[in-house]
């Protein structure tokens, strides 16, 4: 049995309550994380207690900007092997997820956790940012739009913006020293239907880990010219 100790005490910090079944959940999570990692690189990350703080409580850490019980749909945009979208949906299960990444080996791995957990209401889409945020079926309907993808955030705004509704949010996790790169992207998040972002800096719970998540509210509609024909925004971000 896995002791889950400092996982309790980090939901007690953010003031998040689980029930068995939801922790039964993550530590199944995390079992089959850690297996299929043997075969496919979906995280550095591999002993219990580091999953829970790095992956797990960080993933949470949301709710520092954001109540997910104030959204009904989420859209986590490149999100790996499933932070933060999979644990927000173990912890929120009423949201309805769409987990998109790039790699279709990731989305097979997550259509594997989605079956193995018995999640409902969530589904992989395999397909870069650029292309899924011009289609009807995705584009400015989810309440929030959240990423942990390693990206600068005039580039991240662009990916993600898009699937945002109007008056819905976008939240970025970001560690504790971007401010610099935030000042950047406000042109690129002004242009895009956001107003100016709210920066929400905090240690993770028990740790020195320094994080930040960046609030982007939503307040006009994103231009029809964005997001750009893929790979646009990375060569030549908003600026």
């Amino acid at each position: 049995m896995k002791d889950t100790g400092i996982l309790t005490e980090g939901l007690k910090d953010l003031g998040i309550s689980l029930s068995s079944g939801q922790m039964e959940k993550l530590i199944a999570y995390y079992d089959l994380l850690t297996e299929k990692n043997k075969v496919m690189n979906l995280t550095a990350v591999t002993e219990f207690e580091d999953v829970c703080i790095k992956h797990y409580l960080d993933s949470l850490s949301l709710i520092k900007a954001f109540d997910p019980e104030n959204a009904e749909t989420l859209i986590d945009v490149g999100t790996g092997a499933g932070f933060p979208g999979v644990v927000l949906k173990i912890a929120w299960p009423h949201l309805r997820v769409t987990l998109m990444d790039s790699l279709n080996k990731r989305i097979s791995f997550l259509n594997d956790v989605i079956g193995a957990l018995d999640l409902k209401d969530i589904r992989a889409v395999h397909s870069r940012a650029e292309d899924l945020g011009r289609d009807k079926e995705y584009r400015e309907v989810y309440d929030l739009a959240v990423s942990r993808a390693v990206a600068d955030l005039s580039v991240l705004s662009e990916y993600c913006i898009p699937f945002v509704r109007k008056a819905g949010c976008f939240v970025a996790y970001k560690t504790q020293d971007a401010g610099e790169e935030i000042l950047g992207a406000k042109k690129a998040i002004n242009v895009l239907g956001g107003e100016d972002p709210e920066i929400i800096s905090f240690n993770l719970p028990g740790t020195e880990f320094k994080r930040a998540l960046v609030r982007i509210n939503k307040i006009k509609d994103t231009p029809k010219k964005y997001p750009r024909k893929a790979g646009t925004p990375g060569k030549e971000p908003i600026k």
